[in-house]
């Protein structure tokens, strides 16, 4: 599942949870679910945070290149 995809199921389920209509069982279902795609969504912004943290400046500050960021520095 794509990050796009992941964040979409995720709104629709807050807008099923919001409109209050859905039965109590469901509801935590839902919510489990929610919560499981609320995560994976965290890991991926995290993952593409790390790799632009390591974007690779020269001396003037400039962006100079990339590195992967699961190498060392």
């Amino acid at each position: 599942m794509t990050f796009e995809q992941a964040l979409a199921a995720l709104e629709g389920i807050v807008q099923q949870l919001e409109r209050g209509d859905v039965p109590l069982d469901q509801s935590i279902s839902l919510y489990e679910r929610g919560e499981a795609l609320r995560a994976a969504c965290q890991r991926r912004l995290d993952a593409a945070q790390a790799r632009i943290e390591k974007i690779v400046t020269a001396a003037d500050g400039r962006a100079s290149g990339t590195q992967a960021f699961d190498t060392e520095s």
